[in-house]
């Protein structure tokens, strides 16, 4: 009986996932990072779009290697660029028209390195396209306009965005980049691990004597202009991951824990809490050496995790880490009901693994976004 149950339980799944009704809701998708047609910067919105079956019409489903604006790899070191900045005002204007939601993924890019396997794509090297440009800015401007639904991301008004660029999102939308960006690295051993990218451990030794001290966990920050500090766990942490810490609107209404790890890339943001209020914030949780080293470079230990602007003028978000990035298997997305097995997919216990990351907090969070404005937008065209 209970084998019986294993072997035929996916087919059930699927086949329930299979009628399940489609749900036309056009999403312009941006991505600048794509380099191996995985579509891994923006693999988890596309894994809610199929699981939830919107569709970007009545009857076709999200081309998860197709469906998106940005850098297209095709054979080789050969690529397309199909970003925004091929369309004219017109056109952008007959886009903002067409889409419910525009989700700017990842704005960072593609660089040199990253198209020849035999570099370290560690390494900084020349930028072939990347950063917010003034067209992105106009497409945004036309949806908030419109009243569409906004979402963004971690760096999409980092580098290599211009300083113009990156003020005119800033003025749109009432957020603010203080410059500094952070992640959380399991092992600090520069000869283990190779994930620590090189100008990173560079920029570090020219700046602190030429000493690299640390082989456990910690936490680097990264400033625009090139500043590394770094807290360590032997000294300067309480507790080593960043912790998303959800407060109430977030825990009620968009189905969140009230606290998740988050152990990946993250920008330290400020917003007009006048115009935009926080759904969740992150915590760094320092010694007493670790907050001095904090305090003496301006970097605060809590900071808006889920920035959001949920009113009749327009709707906005803003996710303070590369939230849309996560180590997660697009063919599951595939099968209802998923979720309930999802604790048999990655061991939370593992300070780094981002997995739980997904499961317990990005699906949740935009499942419902999206099913909230889904059933917005369409009681309005059935008025």
């Amino acid at each position: 009986m209970f084998f019986g149950f294993i072997f035929f339980a996916p087919f059930v799944a699927w086949a329930i996932w299979l009628f399940t009704p489609k749900r036309k809701m056009v999403v312009a998708i941006i991505d600048k990072t794509e380099i191996t047609n995985k579509g891994q910067e923006r693999i988890s919105l596309d894994w809610v779009l199929n699981y939830e079956k919107f569709t970007k019409t009545t009857t076709k489903l999200y081309n998860s290697t197709n469906d998106y604006f940005g850098f297209e790899p095709l054979k080789g070191a050969q690529y397309r660029l199909k970003g925004l900045e091929n369309f004219s005002n017109d056109q952008l204007e007959q886009l903002s028209n067409i889409c419910d939601v525009a989700y700017f993924t990842d704005t960072y890019g593609v660089y040199s390195n990253d198209l020849n396997s035999h570099i370290n794509f560690n390494e900084r090297s020349q930028k072939i396209y990347g950063g917010m440009s003034s067209q992105d800015i106009s497409f945004l401007e036309k949806m908030k306009r419109k009243k569409k639904l906004i979402l963004t991301e971690f760096n999409d008004i980092g580098s290599p965005t211009s300083a113009e660029i990156r003020s005119q999102f800033e003025s749109l939308f009432a957020v603010h980049w203080t410059g500094w960006v952070a992640r959380y690295f399991e092992n600090l051993d520069t000869t283990a691990n190779k994930e620590i990218p090189r100008w990173l451990i560079r920029n570090y030794l020219q700046q602190h004597s030429h000493e690299w001290p640390f082989l456990n966990s910690g936490i680097a920050f990264v400033n625009q202009n090139d500043q590394v500090e770094i807290l360590s766990s032997e000294s300067d942490l309480e507790n080593t991951v960043p912790q998303i810490r959800t407060f109430e609107y977030g825990q009620k209404h968009l189905n969140l824990p009230h606290f998740m790890k988050y152990p990946y890339w993250l920008d330290i943001m400020t917003y007009n809490d006048s115009i935009n209020h926080a759904v969740a914030a992150y915590e760094i949780y320092t010694t007493t050496k670790g907050a001095n080293i904090l305090r003496q470079n301006g970097i605060p230990d809590k900071f808006p995790a889920v920035i959001m602007h949920n009113k009749k003028d327009y709707k906005f978000y803003y996710f303070c880490g590369d939230f849309c990035d996560n180590p997660i298997q697009h063919i599951t997305s595939y099968f209802k009901g998923v979720p309930f097995f999802s604790w048999l997919f990655y061991d939370s216990s593992i300070p780094d693994e981002r997995k739980s990351f997904f499961w317990k907090y990005y699906r949740p969070m935009v499942t419902k976004i999206f099913n909230d404005y889904y059933e917005e937008i369409n009681s309005k065209q059935k008025k």
